[in-house]
């Protein structure tokens, strides 16, 4: 004989256990992402002509230009320029 209240019991302990470990995983990402978001933000205030960066990519250069409120001018290798969105550098190499 099956004693089903005691199966019900264990299927809702465990569906609260994993409940509580959902929340607890989806805060800890919350954190991380705010933090991430806020180092972003700082590079991208942080940022002014002459300033070697990488991309999201992973290529180097060297700010030459800053145009309007989105583009940067960089150099990627000597005489080599290109236009890029201010929102694909990754990070302020010091």
């Amino acid at each position: 004989m099956i004693n089903w209240e005691v199966i019900i019991w264990t299927c809702v302990t465990l569906a609260v256990i994993m409940g509580v470990i959902g929340l607890i995983l989806y805060a800890i990402s919350a954190k991380n992402m705010r933090n991430k978001r806020k180092e972003l933000s700082e590079v991208h205030t942080d940022m002014k002509v002459g300033s070697r960066i990488m991309f999201a990519g992973g290529i180097y250069g060297k700010i030459v230009s800053m145009e309007g409120e989105d583009t940067l001018r960089v150099e990627v290798a000597p005489k080599i320029v290109i236009t890029i969105s201010r929102y694909a550098v990754q990070s302020i190499v010091k």
